[in-house]
């Protein structure tokens, strides 16, 4: 029988990996994106309800996914492991909000966001440097996630999507 801190800790883990896909061997976060992908369908339906909730369940999820991140730091020893892949999981979903769930679209928002969330435009990477712990790990993919939104509403209005 397993302890109840071992049992807190594996959640922690489970959650922060992205169900253990932090865990594959390469490219990490881009296997944690792909978990988000079929989050992005029930989310919009959300959406549709109402934006406003959806944006407070948003944002309730960034800071839950900070938190997470920090305790995951925590149990890995160090600072932003590639194992944490809540951060991809996040800053995904706020790449898609509040836009249509068409495979288009949530295949733009996939390919657009892995390349601001590698480059790390500012202010993605001020918030990948000077902020610790959980904060830190999210944020940056947060704000790749806003760039990507940027974009694909771009791209939607001039017809380029669907």
């Amino acid at each position: 029988m397993q302890s109840a801190a071992g049992v807190r800790r594996y959640l922690l883990v489970f959650i922060a990996s992205g169900a253990f896909s932090g865990y594959a061997p390469v490219a990490s976060g881009t296997v944690g994106t792909m978990v988000a992908v079929p989050l992005a369908v029930p989310a919009s339906w959300l959406s549709d309800w109402s934006a406003g909730a959806y944006a407070l369940v948003l944002g309730a999820i960034v800071m839950l996914a900070c938190w997470v991140a920090g305790q995951a730091e925590r149990i890995f020893g160090e600072h932003d492991s590639r194992r944490i892949v809540i951060d991809e999981i996040v800053g995904y979903l706020v790449a898609v909000a509040l836009l249509p769930a068409s495979g288009v679209t949530l295949a733009a928002g996939f390919v657009l966001f892995r390349a601001f969330d590698v480059a790390k435009p500012f202010p993605a990477s001020w918030f990948d440097r000077n902020l610790p712990g959980g904060a830190g790990v999210v944020l940056d993919d947060v704000v790749a996630g806003l760039y990507t939104n940027a974009v694909l509403r771009v791209f939607l209005a001039a017809g380029w999507l669907v």
